[in-house]
């Protein structure tokens, strides 16, 4: 990723605490970290660009499946299941190229720094030609994927993912032969040829428990132990996995994940929505991290997860936007809450701060950047600024502007996203790709049938 060196003036800061006003945000071209920080300088140093609105840390995406994005409009239509959601999704999978997706991708990447989003966990399991048949170059989508990161500015962890069957027991489907490597070891074989780079990072994932045979868990848990890479699980989205694995296995999803050694801080377990008090106690006790994602768990009517009875066990909390019915990280923060008052009918299970936390520090780290997410010296220097004089966030005092920004701003608010301090999204507008809109209007029709 090149960068600018550059020093920013921002109107007001958030910095892990309280908001202060007048914050210049100095960067290093060499490195792409903050080297100071430091408010109350009322009169912007020369040559510092200004930043009018609440600038924080940027957000981290949890969790993305960039492809579901072509499907946003076009499955509302009629009533239908999670299931009968996944057979149009089939069919947006079989059309993918290394080509298409890279143009897909990198539209959704742009889409997300527009957002505010300055870093991605992209869980990735559309490996091969359709009929199962690899690339010439065996990881040619996944370097697409990393590609397209790239060309919009923003970070990525590539969370590679074992897909291997359709059901427990079952071989795949037809429509998931491009999704599978056969099994554990060639999976990780083909894995362990992805390289990182700067704007880069390379993790793994179980697709879920249905898809990877309990006797390979371990294999693909080992592999990111062993290289020090986050290991992301779908975890417990839908009451039919938890019946079919309760019956294969006499266990629920998350006590066979823990008997494999999947379980622990390394670990993201994606929605884990529908779970026991002793799966609560098994994720809680080992320190594994939870991605919550509000608007896709609603969207396909999955429920609203124990985000509360998680938090209280000892799991961190992260956002994604998943399937992409919105990129918005700021309504996935507030969801957390609203979807916890829904539950509980009473108010004030986080605070604003929390809420943002969640979206920024503690995503980063469970993507493997633990040196994003904070604004001060020696962190990358990555930072959103979301107006506080829209129609959305005007009328509260810049004190309450985190207040203003998690529990009414939206995406269409972020007017400026920094990576690496080079200026990615500036007064709105994406500086890399042009005219995103269009962009994603191209991809996503190349892709209809």
């Amino acid at each position: 990723m090149s960068l600018t060196p550059q020093t920013y003036w921002a109107e007001h800061a958030w910095l892990g605490s309280d908001v202060e006003s007048c914050v210049v945000i100095e960067t290093a071209a060499s490195t792409g970290r903050i080297t100071a920080v430091r408010p109350a300088v009322e009169i912007p140093p020369v040559g510092a660009v200004s930043l009018r609105g609440l600038t924080v840390p940027g957000l981290a995406n949890s969790h993305s499946h960039a492809f579901h994005r072509a499907l946003r409009g076009t499955v509302q239509v009629g009533a239908g299941t999670f299931w009968t959601w996944r057979e149009v999704m089939y069919g947006i999978a079989r059309g993918l190229t290394p080509e298409s997706y890279y143009e897909l991708a990198r539209a959704v990447y742009a889409e997300m720094a527009m957002a505010g989003i300055t870093c991605v966990g992209e869980f990735h399991y559309v490996h091969h030609q359709p009929g199962g048949m690899p690339y010439a170059a065996p990881n040619a989508m996944g370097e697409a994927l990393i590609a397209a990161a790239g060309a919009a500015g923003i970070r990525i962890t590539l969370l590679d993912t074992a897909y291997f069957s359709s059901g427990f027991g079952a071989a795949p489907d037809p429509h998931q032969l491009r999704f599978s490597d056969g099994d554990a070891h060639s999976w990780a074989a083909r894995a362990s040829g992805l390289k990182g780079s700067a704007h880069a990072r390379i993790g793994a994932a179980i697709h879920s428990v249905r898809a990877v045979p309990a006797d390979q868990l371990a294999t693909v848990a080992g592999w990111a132990a062993e290289r020090g890479a986050p290991l992301h699980v779908h975890l417990s989205e839908q009451t039919a996995e938890n019946d079919a694995c309760l019956a294969a296995y006499d266990r629920t999803p998350a006590q066979l994940l823990a008997e494999h050694g999947a379980l622990g801080p390394g670990t993201t377990a994606v929605h884990a929505t529908h779970l026991t008090p002793e799966d609560i106690a098994l994720l809680g006790t080992s320190g594994t991290t939870i991605c919550m994602c509000p608007t896709t768990e609603r969207d396909l009517a999955d429920g609203t997860g124990p985000a509360k009875q998680l938090q209280l066990a000892g799991s961190t909390l992260t956002l994604g936007s998943d399937s992409h019915a919105v990129i918005d990280i700021l309504e996935e923060a507030r969801a957390l809450e609203l979807d916890e008052r829904l539950h509980t009918r009473g108010r004030g299970h986080w605070t604003a701060a929390q809420l943002l936390r969640a979206a920024t520090e503690d995503g980063h780290a469970s993507l493997g950047w633990p040196d994003s997410g904070r604004l001060e010296p020696g962190a990358f220097a990555d930072f959103t600024t979301i107006a506080l004089d829209s129609v959305r966030t005007v009328g509260p005092p810049p004190r309450l502007g985190v207040e203003a920004a998690v529990f009414a701003g939206t995406n269409a608010d972020v007017r400026h996203t920094v990576v690496g301090g080079r200026h990615i999204v500036r007064d709105g507008v994406h500086q890399l790709v042009h005219n995103v809109p269009a962009g994603l209007a191209a991809a996503i029709g190349a892709l209809r049938p």
